[in-house]
């Protein structure tokens, strides 16, 4: 191969996706070497080279390390990226390798919602726990003093958005680090880093990868030592994904475009056709114009992602809803190429009200889905 990259031709997003961090082509050998099942390698004499223990390093994770990096900040050199065994592996790696007893950490008060189980993790290791909502930048009133500050845009299952450049750049000014959760947009949706955020984090196991078969989670960021604080945090944990799980989400990358393009499409299109409906109320989706977000989310994102939400009378109504459906399934994951919703309130621990309905919309045809959704709706309407 060639050398000279200065000739190598820009690409768009989908040829990107399709060639994300595949090795150079060697005669013989396949495009894309399948999962290194290794706890050990060869190690005589002295302890060097990228691949000593199963633990710290793997090829299979390289290769996709190297992918999601060229996603979340293409043509950069100098992206550090780790993965993990799932995106809450991920998310506390971040927060529990950067803050120390004493610290401040803010973190949105309508996020995740295993997000208060870490909280309870900080505060029980001596780290100061402040919070806000997503929306209007509300974490802006809580940065003084703070070490680090956790952003979920949009965030899940509210879809709120915020300015995330805005408050990067109060909380650099301040002295705290950035880190946003990337995983409803993906990072064809939206760039934390190129807003100026110092970590991308997110769930590989969702819109990334969008087969519902595995957990993965990811931290990228440009900082070596940061990286580097992370990256040891998963080896102290073991918080390491197996090969074959780094080997499908790699080879799932090369549909993302594919895949995202019809879902955004989709949930767009169910978004509109839910907005006259008398029974639905609470309609949330960052593509429609009316949407309270949706400024802010067009000036940031190119793409509002897969994700609606909307709320139905009560939790009968809901249930109904959802018993009604034939091409959506009750599951409480989103992201994937088949779509799927659930009435959210059902775990607890969101604030939401109890007819709630999280709906990811996936890559069936958007005529099919939005006749199933609205079928179920007056049934649902109809029993009740």
């Amino acid at each position: 191969m060639n050398d000279d990259t200065d000739d190598r031709p820009r690409v768009g997003e989908g040829t990107r996706a399709v060639r994300a961090g595949l090795p150079d082509p060697v005669k013989n050998e396949p495009t894309m070497p399948g999962p290194v099942f290794a706890a050990h390698f060869h190690l005589p004499g002295d302890v060097e080279g990228p691949y000593t223990y199963g633990r710290d390093t793997n090829p299979t994770w390289t290769l996709l390390e190297r992918a999601i990096g060229e996603l979340e900040a293409p043509g950069e050199e100098g992206v550090d990226t780790v993965v993990f065994a799932s995106g809450m592996a991920a998310v506390s790696a971040v927060l529990l390798s950067q803050a120390r007893a004493g610290d401040t950490v803010v973190l949105p008060d309508d996020g995740y919602q295993a997000l208060p189980l870490v909280r309870d993790q900080l505060e029980a290791y001596g780290v100061h726990v402040r919070t806000a909502p997503t929306g209007g930048e509300a974490q802006l009133a809580v940065l003084e003093g703070a070490r680090l500050l956790w952003i979920e845009s949009p965030s899940n299952p509210g879809l709120d958005v915020c300015d995330i450049r805005r408050l990067v750049e109060a909380a650099h000014a301040g002295g705290a680090l950035v880190a946003v959760d990337n995983t409803l947009a993906t990072p064809l949706g939206q760039r934390p880093l190129a807003l100026g955020a110092d970590f991308s984090v997110a769930s590989g196991t969702k819109g990334l990868t969008g087969h519902g078969d595995l957990l993965l989670g990811y931290v990228a960021c440009r900082d070596a030592a940061l990286a580097g604080r992370v990256r040891q945090w998963r080896k102290v944990v073991g918080a390491v994904p197996g090969p074959m799980e780094a080997w499908l989400a790699h080879r799932s990358l090369a549909t993302l475009q594919l895949r995202t393009l019809r879902q955004w499409d989709n949930a767009l299109a169910l978004a509109e056709a839910l907005t006259d409906r008398a029974d639905v109320t609470g309609l949330r989706y960052p593509g429609l114009p009316t949407d309270p977000s949706h400024k802010t989310a067009t000036r940031q994102m190119s793409g509002y992602g897969s994700v609606v939400s909307f709320t139905l009378p009560d939790r009968a109504h809901a249930e109904r809803f959802m018993s009604a459906l034939h091409l959506v399934e009750d599951a409480t994951s989103f992201g994937g190429v088949r779509s799927t919703a659930e009435r959210r309130g059902r775990w607890g621990g969101d604030a939401v009200p109890d007819g709630f309905i999280r709906f990811s919309a996936g890559a069936e045809d958007t005529e099919d889905l939005v006749a199933d959704v609205l079928r179920a709706l007056d049934r649902a309407a109809a029993e009740s």
